[in-house]
């Protein structure tokens, strides 16, 4: 049986983005066994979900896993689910949809990795229990989003002084606002930690204005940011996990209704 994996992206034109997701491809494609991987956008640029699943069946394979690249549950992961079910059931694919990167340990384990990359990059001796964090999500108009992200943030809390969160855009507190509370509240050290999966245009130029925009209205030194998440092999192994999930259940419907197709 010839498998592919399609991950879905929400889409960007920063060609950062197209590297990244290229290499993590080729990393699940190596270690997940899968006879075909490649990526599609949702939204900005093509390749499109359609002609993503298209190159699949172009390409060969029996049976497609698509993965939404998504760190929450908010509404462009509804809409790239929608798509590609409804896709799906037009050209009668044989396909399963995994489930998005949130409530997962994982993403806890990959915070920390970056939290402590800085920390021995610039030398900060304090302990992690002295140590103040405040995580910058993109923000969402879907509450779901909201409350997957405060998910995350809750599991990080036993490890530091302080974990607290703020957002981009569409969401309350804002960056500013994120970053002078923290400060009210005398950090010895304060570490931010950009939760974006790439090094999009947010990354490159959205995030680091509204950060040092903040930094000119305050008079506190010993404050740090991380890199985003990026490719990393445990992200890779978490995206391998999410598409064994539903490639198992797949197995297993299909021995109990061999002559039924489940998408």
């Amino acid at each position: 049986m010839k498998k592919a994996l399609l991950i879905i992206d929400r889409g960007s034109r920063e060609p950062e983005v197209r590297e990244e997701l290229e290499r993590v491809c080729s990393l699940v494609k190596t270690k997940g066994g899968y006879f075909y991987t490649n990526y599609c956008f949702l939204e900005v640029l093509p390749p499109f979900i359609e002609e993503g699943l298209r190159k699949c069946q172009d390409y060969g394979a029996d049976v497609i896993t698509v993965m939404p690249y998504f760190l929450y549950p908010g509404m462009k992961l509804k809409d790239s689910v929608r798509q590609t079910a409804r896709i799906s059931k037009d050209h009668k694919l044989n396909l399963v949809i995994a489930k998005p990167l949130s409530y997962h340990s994982m993403m806890t384990q990959l915070v920390i990795d970056r939290i402590n990359c800085v920390k021995k990059d610039k030398n900060i001796q304090h302990s992690d229990l002295d140590c103040d964090i405040l995580l910058i999500g993109h923000g969402s108009s879907d509450k779901n989003a909201r409350i997957a992200f405060e998910y995350t943030i809750d599991s990080l809390r036993p490890f530091y002084r302080k974990v607290e969160f703020c957002f981009l855009e569409l969401d309350n507190p804002n960056i500013q606002q994120g970053i002078k509370l923290m400060i009210e509240d005398n950090p010895k050290v304060l570490i931010l930690m950009p939760y974006f999966l790439h090094k999009g245009a947010h990354m490159k130029r959205d995030v680091i204005n509204d950060v040092n925009e903040a930094l000119t209205k305050h008079q506190f030194k010993d404050i740090f940011i991380t890199n985003h998440l990026g490719v990393d092999q445990k992200l890779v192994d978490l995206l391998i996990a999410r598409a064994s999930e539903v490639e198992d259940k797949r197995f297993l419907f299909q021995l109990a209704h061999p002559h039924t197709t489940q998408t």
